[in-house]
């Protein structure tokens, strides 16, 4: 919030008293807490760990709200709430009607709770918090976006600086791309901001369809970027090219995105009377926003054909890699889903073959394949119980599909009366809050909300 002070006195927005009144309740909240636990056991185990990213997930969600209420800047309780828990999450979908008349700090903080969400608060706070001398590898485990969290270093603190050194040099330097390439430096930081957390906010009500078609190439670019594995990431700055490319999920990621670029070019170039270079790049950037979970827009998808509308509500599940700061479900399970489907066949006619599943080389054990093939059926079943709770709300079922899908995969536009032209300003409170805990069970990946539930996990044994 301190970032938010020159840009308060900058634009002379009226709001200083009201970020500075929110940093003195939130250093008065934390300082009690921690006087609190002063003599308290600091270590953490993994049941500890998932309890607190929930918890802290839950205080974040309060805190970032402070701006947003004393400033008056969005109406109800229930808005602010919503608005929060999206950009945490990194959902956006937002229920601001005219988003260019909000003052500039409050534009900013709004992208900046993205960036925050993107790559995981906990993950931060074991980074340069350490001399809180809790144990840190429960909490990134629980925390960092995907199945598996792979270390780049033997101690947790290292591991998660990488990631965070390597986040924010993207950041930075699609901000420098952004502004080279005529976009003035106020909107350059906040789309840096929300493009590198795949979230979606902008400073502008057309998204990027305000801006120029380099713009819309060079965040296209980036937004794939975003979702790669940053642990591939970090090995290509290494200089571990071949590492990299034999990545199974990398493959299938930037195959996915090259076939359906080119079969959805072609079809908007058939139904539309666009140029084909206008529908190869409305294709890749809304291709790779709503797989990523980005969302941002550059045109309306779903008034190009209904069969187009239906495959991006099916990208709507599909997510990026693990391991990166996308939501959905992610492509190294569908990778390991469908080459398991493969070897099913397989193995029924050779049935007394040992067929193992093979992902980059290495044998997937079943545990692994047990926990994602669970992951789905709780995904799914989440996915329509939400549904039909939003529907018995009062939307209809276009609508509440896609909200709820949208909500649980973190993307922000969905269809229906939530497509990429809509907000989610219409829905009724209850809606609201609904979706707000659907988003927060999409970007804690389901088990580490389900878990605390279950009466395994508050058994002493």
């Amino acid at each position: 919030m301190i970032l938010c002070l020159p840009l308060s006195l900058y634009y002379q927005t009226g709001h200083l008293h009201n970020f500075i009144s929110s940093i003195l309740i939130c250093l008065l909240g934390g300082g009690l807490l921690l006087f609190a636990a002063r003599n308290m056991d600091l270590t953490v185990n993994k049941r500890e760990g998932y309890l607190i990213v929930v918890l802290a997930w839950l205080t974040l969600w309060v805190s970032c709200a402070l701006p947003y209420y004393i400033s008056g800047e969005i109406g109800s309780i229930t808005d602010i709430f919503f608005e929060t828990m999206s950009g945490l999450t990194t959902t956006g979908a937002t229920i601001i009607n005219d988003i260019e008349a909000l003052p500039r700090d409050i534009l900013f903080w709004r992208s900046f709770t993205q960036w925050l969400g993107g790559m995981g608060i906990i993950v931060l706070t074991v980074a340069l918090l350490p001399l809180l001398g809790i144990g840190g590898i429960e909490l990134f485990v629980a925390e960092a976006p995907g199945p598996t969290s792979e270390k780049l270093h033997p101690r947790i603190k290292d591991t998660a600086k990488a990631l965070w050194f390597i986040y924010l040099g993207f950041t930075l330097l699609l901000w420098f791309l952004l502004w080279w390439n005529g976009m003035d430096w106020f909107d350059g930081i906040n789309h840096a901001l929300t493009t590198m957390a795949t979230g979606g906010f902008s400073t502008k009500n057309a998204s990027i369809a305000y801006y120029s078609p380099q713009i819309q190439y060079i965040t296209a670019v980036f937004m794939l970027l975003a979702g790669v594995n940053y642990s591939l990431h970090y090995l290509a700055l290494r200089g571990k090219f071949k590492t990299v490319f034999k990545s199974d999920e990398l493959r299938s990621y930037f195959y996915m995105v090259s076939v359906l670029t080119l079969i959805i070019t072609v079809a908007v170039f058939q139904v539309t009377d666009i140029t084909i270079e206008k529908a190869f790049r409305d294709s890749l950037f809304q291709i790779a926003s709503i797989i990523t979970t980005t969302g941002f827009v550059t045109a309306d998808y779903t008034s190009w054909d209904p069969s187009i509308t239906a495959v991006f509500f099916l990208l709507l599940f599909m997510g990026a890699c693990a391991g990166s700061t996308a939501g959905g479900i992610k492509m190294i399970r569908h990778t390991v889903l469908f080459k398991n489907s493969i070897l099913e066949f397989k193995r029924l006619l050779h049935p007394r073959a040992m067929i193992r599943l093979k992902l980059n080389g290495r044998i997937v054990p079943p545990r692994v394949l047990t926990h994602i093939l669970v992951f789905f059926l709780l995904y799914i079943g989440t996915f329509i119980f939400g549904t039909i709770i939003v529907i018995i709300a009062g939307e209809d079922l276009l609508t509440a599909a896609g909200a709820v899908a949208t909500s649980i995969s973190n993307v922000g536009p969905g269809i229906g009366e939530v497509g990429p032209v809509n907000n989610f300003a219409t829905m009724n409170g209850f809606t609201k809050w609904f979706l707000s805990l659907i988003m927060l069970i999409g970007r804690l990946e389901l088990f580490t909300v389900f878990i605390i539930f279950t009466p395994y996990f508050w058994k002493n044994s």
